[in-house]
C-alpha cells in the first residue's frame, strides 16, 4: 500500500492584502518549512465585490521569485477561466521557473454571479464536469507528449507542442477539488493525483472518502495511489485562556456553515489541534491546507510549527 507523508499547507486567500503583506506571509511560511501555499481563483472575493484582490496565477508567479522551497498552488482554479492548453503552458513555464514547485488544483467553478458579470460561460454542472475532464486529459498530454492531438466534445488540439517540459515528472501533481458524488468524485478517481475536500463538505468527510474509494474500486484503481487532502479553518490558541478571543476573530472572518468552522474546523490549543490532526490522518488525510484564523500572521504560523515539531508525532514533516 502506498503511503503519503503528512504535510501542512497555508491557504492564504489573496484578498484585502497588499502584495508586501502577502509576500511577508509567504516568506515566513517558506522559512518555517510549510509544504505549500494555496490561493483562490476568482475575479473578486465571492460576495465581496468591493474588497481588493489579486489574480490567482499572477500571484503565485510573483511569489515563486521571492520564495525558495514552498510549493505554490490554488484550491482551486476555475476551469472555465482558462483554455486548458493555455493553463498547461502557464503551469509548465512556472514549474521550470520555480524549479519544480507547482501544484495544480482545479475544479469546475462554483460562483455563477462572477461568470455572468465577466461574460464567462457557466453551463450546467454536468457539462462543467465534462469540460474539466477534457481539460485534465489535455494538460496531461501536453505535459508528457511530444505533441498533442485531441478531439473532444468541447476542445480540439492538432499537433500541439509544449516545450520545455515541466521539471516534475511525469507532470506537476493535479488535485481536483469538490464534493459532488455523482460527477466530481468519479472524475477524481479516474484522473486526479489528489482530491481536496472543500470546507463545505468537511462535515461529510468520512462519507465522501467512502464514495471515492468505491469509485476507485469500480475502475480498478488502488485508492492508496490517490492523495486525500482537506482545507479547513485553524483557530489555534496559545492557551485555553486565549481561546475565546481567537474564536471571536475566527467567527468574524470565517462566518457561516460553508466554512465549517465549528462543525469541522481545528479549534483549541496546540495539543487540541494535534489530536484533531491525528484523527483526520487516521482517515487517510495527508495534506492539511489551513485557513489560519488571523489570516496567517507570521507569529501564528510559527506557533503551529513550533508545537508540531515538539510532539505531534509528525516530526520531520516540516524541516
Amino acid at each position: 500500500m502506498e503511503s503519503h507523508k503528512i504535510d501542512f499547507g497555508v491557504y492564504l486567500p489573496q484578498l484585502g492584502f497588499t502584495f508586501p503583506q502577502i509576500r511577508e506571509r509567504a516568506q515566513a511560511a517558506d522559512r518555517l518549512g510549510y509544504h505549500s501555499l494555496w490561493f483562490m481563483d476568482h475575479f473578486y472575493p465571492p460576495a465581496m465585490p468591493t474588497v481588493p484582490s489579486f489574480e490567482a496565477w499572477t500571484t503565485v508567479s510573483a511569489l515563486a521569485m521571492v520564495t525558495e522551497r514552498i510549493r505554490l498552488g490554488h484550491l482551486v482554479l476555475c476551469n472555465g477561466f482558462r483554455h486548458p492548453a493555455l493553463l498547461a503552458k502557464m503551469a509548465t513555464s512556472l514549474d521550470v521557473i520555480s524549479k519544480g514547485r507547482v501544484e495544480i488544483g482545479i475544479g469546475t467553478g462554483s460562483v455563477p454571479p462572477e461568470h455572468k458579470q465577466f461574460d464567462v460561460p457557466f453551463p450546467p454542472f454536468r457539462e462543467r464536469t465534462e469540460r474539466l475532464e477534457e481539460s485534465v486529459l489535455i494538460m496531461k498530454s501536453l505535459f508528457t507528449q511530444e505533441e498533442t492531438n485531441f478531439k473532444g466534445k468541447y476542445y480540439t488540439l492538432e499537433k500541439a507542442p509544449n516545450l520545455p517540459k515541466p521539471v516534475q515528472m511525469p507532470h506537476p501533481p493535479i488535485t481536483i477539488g469538490g464534493g459532488g458524488e455523482k460527477y466530481t468524485l468519479p472524475l477524481v478517481a479516474r484522473l486526479a493525483d489528489a482530491w481536496n475536500c472543500p470546507t463545505y463538505s468537511l462535515g461529510e468527510l468520512e462519507k465522501k472518502i467512502a464514495v471515492l474509494r468505491s469509485e476507485c474500486a469500480k475502475i480498478g484503481r488502488n485508492p492508496a495511489t490517490l492523495r486525500l487532502t482537506e482545507e479547513a479553518v485553524l483557530a489555534i490558541a496559545k492557551s485555553k485562556a486565549d481561546l475565546p478571543s481567537v474564536m471571536e476573530t475566527a467567527k468574524r472572518r470565517y462566518p457561516g456553515k460553508g466554512w465549517g468552522l465549528e462543525a469541522s474546523g481545528y479549534i483549541g490549543t496546540p495539543d487540541d489541534i494535534i489530536k484533531r490532526i491525528k484523527e483526520r490522518a487516521a482517515l487517510g488525510i495527508s495534506l492539511f491546507a489551513f485557513f489560519f484564523y488571523d489570516r496567517a500572521e507570521p507569529a501564528t504560523l510559527e506557533l503551529f510549527v513550533r508545537r508540531q515539531r515538539n510532539g505531534t508525532g509528525f516530526e520531520g514533516e516540516m524541516t
